[in-house]
């Protein structure tokens, strides 16, 4: 056997294992255009270690963009979308204000924690509604 045939299926397994160990779908496709250069040079004898190397730095970026552009992109529906954007899951609760609004900034406790909001200026004590979420500022109205 050749020994740059070897040399790609190692690699192609190599790739293969990290995948393996530390799943995110980019060693997989580039174990998968070190496999397409395995059969390659073992179909075809003779071609050059150079123009083996740029088949495979251009079918991985091939197929790295083939995974960005269509499996990506088709994410998978949740049942809880919101369930780590924790800002995002106070929109429409209705809190009162620990502390004022004063020049558009105050504070609210929901739960065990305090918020930053951001509204029209309110005493302390009023109830507001939570309209939007900024970064981790929750917008507020008066209720």
């Amino acid at each position: 056997m050749r020994w740059e045939v070897v040399i790609w299926a190692a690699l192609a397994v190599t790739l293969f294992a990290a995948e393996a160990l530390a799943p995110g779908a980019f060693m997989l496709w580039m174990g998968f255009a070190a496999a397409a250069v395995f059969l390659t040079v073992w179909a075809f004898e003779g071609m050059t270690v150079l123009l083996q190397v740029i088949l495979f730095v251009v079918l991985s970026f091939v197929s790295i963009q083939i995974y960005r552009t269509w499996f990506r992109k088709r994410g998978r529906q949740s049942e809880q979308p919101l369930l780590n954007r924790r800002a995002e899951q106070l929109v429409g609760r209705v809190v009162v204000l620990e502390q004022a609004i004063a020049d558009g900034i105050g504070r609210a406790k929901i739960d065990d924690a305090f918020w930053v909001v951001a509204g029209p200026d309110l005493p302390s004590g009023i109830r507001v509604r939570v309209v939007a979420v900024d970064g981790m500022t929750l917008k507020v109205q008066q209720v």
